[in-house]
């Protein structure tokens, strides 16, 4: 992308403000912010439990994920990638619904599970630790054999949450303000 996608801003607040206030309103009770340490925003970031640093530079979300699995001291951990600007509160109230111990939730659309907007039980940890060791870093991988596994359920995403998982990959001189 060329920039620090934490910094955009949607509605004039940071994004990763704006995230933050996202699982708070949906109810987390801890939030960890995932990061790489040489970010110089991070000294500026208050209002999370703990700031998770990326310790590897190969192996993507995965990292984080297990991280803050370990880290958690509750039974689920909500995660959020930070370039998804118009997801809702009300997504994650909707996924804490359908989580029983054990079990978390992810949504899907057509064949791709949608990773970074989803629920995980503490109980993957484990996994996502084997799925490191063995070099496995793709999301869709874990998360597949958690479904088997049964410890994550699958939300269908309807076309009228498709807006939530628009991302902010890639530079635009002209964004539309996201609407929450």
């Amino acid at each position: 992308m060329g920039r620090d996608k934490a910094l955009l801003e949607a509605d004039g607040v940071p994004l990763w403000r704006r995230q933050r206030d996202v699982l708070r309103a949906a109810g987390a009770a801890e939030i960890f912010l995932s990061a790489r340490d040489d970010q110089p925003w991070l000294p500026h970031a208050s209002g999370f439990a703990a700031v998770l640093f990326d310790g590897v530079s190969v192996g993507g979300p995965i990292i984080g994920l297990t991280a803050g699995l370990e880290r958690a001291s509750h039974g689920h951990l909500a995660v959020l990638a930070i370039d998804l600007p118009r997801m809702s509160p009300a997504w994650f109230a909707a996924l804490l619904a359908d989580c029983t111990p054990g079990v978390g939730v992810v949504g899907k659309r057509g064949e791709f599970f949608e990773p970074l907007a989803a629920v995980y039980p503490k109980e993957l940890m484990m996994s996502g630790w084997e799925a490191l060791v063995r070099g496995d870093f793709s999301l869709q991988h874990f998360i597949a054999a958690a479904v088997a596994e049964g410890k994550l359920r699958v939300r269908e995403i309807a076309a009228a949450d498709a807006v939530l998982f628009e991302n902010w990959n890639e530079p635009s001189a002209a964004r539309p303000p996201p609407h929450a």
